[in-house]
Parts: structure tokens; sequence; C-alpha cells
């Protein structure tokens, strides 16, 4: 439950207290992708690589509309500041509306895109298969997804973090088991493959969503909200509210996200399907290294937004340089002591050793960029806590659109670096980032700090 704690050491441990759940959280969702990844690579490696440009396509839809749904964090967590939680279920049903809407949308988005999308990226034909009947899989669990996001940030808005992490952790099992059944044929499933990779966690998401409902029931706590048993009509207000803070969070998280959709697009058409898997087996694992900063960067929107919604700029401030400087401090010894692993990590996901080899090297690059994206994400959910959306989303649309990808292609296409070019740019497109973030965040504090000073 979330509270004020005037003390440095009282925050540190409120800090920790709510982090840790998410951080889980965040590793078991990304742990799904890691497992089809993994897994479908024990299959082959077109299996790897279909599976890989897939997953690789979905991650920027699933997290850019996961962004949006996350304006509920900031905007209960300040309503609990100000004393305001009879109105909470109002915000949270708008919410769930929108969730649908923004499923449905994608799966009319994806039905219309995804063929021309892999047909642009030259892929052998059957990666090209695997690849779009795994984002069909997919495709089954988007409704359920994105409304247990929603419920899931009804509970950490008000320090209920434990509840998703238990979640997450007893539907991972049930997804490996699906994976191991409908990848190779075991268990009595159909052999699909790669392609069974992508039911199996659709199918997983539609329990997580069934068991959110369940929970949201059951608990005490969040029973007194009424949710699902009070019904309010769709609010354009409400929702107006919740885009405006929402879509500039979804789309500066797109465009961090669509980057590397967009590398594996130019990499499609300009290295082998061996450097493909390599590069796509990378960005997977450190898609899942990513899954702690980007926690801390939430659990800041959570604490910032509560203490700016009380009006205590002093303690929001300090929250914020709290986040920042544990999410640069773990991500520097995470990548030290990575460094020596680098083959064990290789050797996981694919047996054939060119893509090992490749992956190897490319890992190096990760750990470097990793530095980058930690520092980035922490500030952006300190940001956010303080409803402060629209100029991070320029930062981050001129930091990875207009310096990440071109300098990227073109260390890419006329250096020596080859496909590892596109690393060193995406690099200096997250740097530049946490450089603009640290400025806005400077510049948001100030004022407050002037007219609050306690």
């Amino acid at each position: 439950m979330l509270r004020h704690e005037p003390a440095l050491r009282g925050k540190l441990l409120l800090f920790l207290t709510i982090l840790g759940p998410i951080v889980i959280t965040q590793v078991s969702y990304t742990a799904m992708s890691v497992l089809d990844t993994m897994m479908s690579g024990r299959a082959g490696t077109n299996d790897l690589a279909g599976v890989a440009v897939g997953s690789s396509l979905f991650m920027p839809i699933m997290t850019g509309m996961n962004a949006i749904l996350l304006a509920v964090t900031p905007v209960i967590g300040q309503m609990i500041g100000r004393g305001d939680k009879d109105g909470i279920s109002r915000p949270v049903v708008q919410a769930l509306y929108l969730s649908l809407a923004m499923s449905l949308l994608v799966l009319i988005g994806g039905w219309l895109a995804v063929e021309p999308a892999l047909s642009l990226m030259g892929l052998d034909e059957e990666v090209h298969r695997i690849a779009k009947h795994y984002l069909g899989g997919l495709a089954i669990g988007f409704i359920p997804l994105f409304g247990s996001y929603v419920l899931r940030y009804f509970w950490e808005a008000q320090g209920y973090t434990r509840m998703t992490m238990v979640l997450l952790l007893a539907s991972l099992p049930v997804n490996a088991l699906l994976n191991y059944g409908l990848i190779f044929g075991e268990l009595g499933l159909p052999r699909l493959g790669g392609v069974g990779s992508g039911y199996a966690t659709g199918i997983t998401y539609w329990l997580i969503f069934g068991a959110s409902v369940w929970l949201t029931f059951r608990t005490e706590a969040l029973r007194v909200h009424r949710l699902f048993r009070r019904w309010y009509a769709p609010s354009w207000r409400s929702m107006k509210e919740l885009l405006g803070i929402g879509v500039p969070m979804g789309l500066s998280t797109f465009f961090e996200a669509s980057i590397f959709a967009v590398v594996t697009l130019l990499m499609g058409g300009m290295f082998s399907t061996t450097h493909i898997a390599a590069h796509q087996a990378t960005l997977n694992f450190s898609s899942l290294l990513f899954m702690v900063p980007l926690s801390i960067s939430m659990a800041l929107t959570i604490l910032v937004a509560y203490e700016a919604g009380a009006g205590r700029a002093r303690h929001a401030r300090q929250y914020a340089l709290l986040g920042v400087t544990t999410a640069v401090g773990l991500m520097v010894t995470a990548a030290a002591a990575l460094y020596f692993v680098r083959s064990a990590i290789a050797s996981f996901y694919t047996n054939d050793p060119e893509v090992a080899s490749l992956m190897v090297t490319f890992l190096l690059f990760a750990l470097v960029f990793q530095l980058s994206d930690s520092s980035q994400a922490a500030l952006q959910g300190a940001l956010r806590g303080y409803k402060d959306v629209k100029v991070p989303f320029v930062v981050a649309f001129v930091s990875y659109w207009l310096i990440g990808i071109p300098l990227g292609y073109a260390l890419a296409a006329w250096t020596s670096l080859g496909a590892y070019g596109f690393w060193v740019g995406i690099t200096a497109g997250l740097t530049f980032a946490t450089i603009g973030f640290a400025i806005r965040l400077w510049i948001v504090q100030r004022p407050m700090a002037l007219r609050s000073p306690s």
C-alpha cells in the first residue's frame, strides 16, 4: 500500500518493496517471448529466425499500447495522493473500454499490414511463413492481454505490485508446457514448430486475464472499488484525459521499440538469415535485461505521481534521483558480469555455431547500449509521474528516428562495422534521449520546488 515516507531510508525501502514485484512481473512477461525464441531455436534456425522476426514486429505494438494504458498509473496515483479514493474505479472502467478498442484496432491493422511488412524484409520463404503464422497465434490473445494491463495498473497504482508478480510467475510454467507441446508435438498436441509458440503465448494471455478478473473480485482491498459491479457509460472526457497522457507515452515507447523492428527490416535486405537470427536472439536477450530499468521506470511513475499529487515536491525529486541512480548502477553491474558469460548465453539460443559466434559479438554492443537505455527509461518514468509526456515524446522521436536509425544505417552500409553499426546508431540515439529527458526533468521540477520546497 502506498504511504508517505519522510526519511530517505524509508523511501528506499518503499521503493524496493514496490520495485521488486514489478521487476519479476516484467521479466515474466518478457520471459514468455524469450521462451518462444529459445524453444523455437531448438526446432531449427528457420524457426528461430521466424519467431524472432515475428516477435520483433509484435514487441513495438505491445509496448506502445501498454504505455498508453500505463496512463492509469499516474492518474490513479495522483488521485490517491490528493486523498480522492472514491472515484478510482471510473478511470479504470474507461481504460478497459480503451483497451478493447485498441485491441480491435491492432487486430485490424495487423491483418492489413503483416504480409506487406514481411514481404519488404526479403525473408526466406519458410522464415516468412513461420513469422506470419506465429503472429497469427499471438493475435488470439490481444484482447485479454490489453485488458490485463489495465487491471495490473489499477492494482499497482495503489501499491499492490505483488499480485501481478504471483500471477505471472504461475503463468510461466503453463506457457512453457504449451510451448513444449505445440512446438514439438508433445502432450497430445499438434507439432507446429515455431508457429506453435505464438498460439501457446496467445492462450496464456487469456489465462492471465481470467485470473486477473478473479483476483479483482477476491481481494478485499480491491473489492471496495466495485470494479466489474459498477459500470460507467463511456465518457469522452475521461478517455481524453487518459489519451492525453497515454498517447504521448505510447508513441515515445513505440518510437524506441520500433527502431528495432525497422533495423530488422533493413537488415533483412542487407544481411543473411544467419545475421538476422543472431541479431534478433541478441535483441531478445537484451529485452529481458531491459525489464529491470523498465520496472524502475514504472515504480518511479507510481511514487512520483503519489508525492506530486500530494504537493510534496522535494520528496518527488528524491524518488526521481533514487530511481535513476539505481537503474544505472544495476545495469553497470549486470553488463560487467554478463561480459564473461556471453558464449553461454548464445548457446541457450542456438545450436548453430555460426549464429552463436555472431551473437557473442552482438552481445558486446548490447551490453554497452543497455547503459544508455536504463538511464532514459528511469528518467521517462519520473516525468510520467508528473504527467509530463508531450516534450519527452518529441525528444524520443528526434533521438530514435532522426538520429538512431539514420546513423545506424549509415554505419552498417558504409563502414566496416557492418550489421554491428545498427547497434552503434541505436546507442547514440538512446544517449541523446537520456540527455534530453534529464534536461526536461530539471525544467519540470524547478518551478514545483520553488512553489513547494517541502
